[in-house]
């Protein structure tokens, strides 16, 4: 049976971040991270067209067996939350693209499940990362949030305690039954 190794994406359309890793036994290992960006001069067509290219570069180089992917969340202003859906939606094709399995998390589970807080900052989710992955330095804040969105599909998508939010309230940014 393979490693089962997980390629996280924290979609945006400016920067996309996205982390590797593998799961050995009840531990974590690093693999790789980092970010595609698209340049803001160009047109929405090409700049999807960059994050679908690098993230089907990624797919091909770490050969990933699974994937997770942060949910869009509302913002306050429609037209970032537009943009940002189109990117996540090039995110999705490139990894349904290269036939991986998909999980899908909000912000607030990948942080439960990281940093044990919903509500943590990011320098929390950081800091935590590099502490479950014994990294020897910080990843950019956006490969940061892909390595805890694979993180967080490691623990709660293999069977270490699912996270699902059905049945759950949030009190204080955590889950509560």
């Amino acid at each position: 049976m393979s490693v089962p190794r997980l390629l996280g994406i924290d979609p945006g359309l400016r920067v996309t971040g996205f982390g590797v890793i593998e799961i050995h036994g009840k531990e974590l290992r690093y693999v790789a991270s980092g970010c595609i960006k698209s340049n803001d001069k160009l047109s929405l067509p090409a700049r999807i067209k960059t994050l679908f290219a690098g993230l089907s570069e990624v797919i091909a180089t770490y050969q990933p067996n699974q994937a997770a992917l942060e949910k869009v969340f509302v913002n306050v202003n429609p037209q970032s939350t537009l943009l940002l859906g189109q990117a996540r939606g090039a995110a999705l094709s490139a990894l349904v693209h290269a036939d991986l399995p998909v999980a899908e998390y909000t912000a607030l589970q990948i942080k439960q499940a990281v940093v044990g807080q919903g509500k943590a900052a990011k320098e929390q989710v950081q800091a935590m990362v590099i502490r479950l992955l014994k990294l020897p330095g910080a990843p950019t804040a956006d490969a940061a949030d892909a390595l805890a969105c694979a993180i967080c599909h490691a623990h709660g998508g293999q069977g270490l305690g699912a996270l699902s939010t059905a049945g759950y309230r949030i009190r204080g940014g955590r889950l509560i039954g």
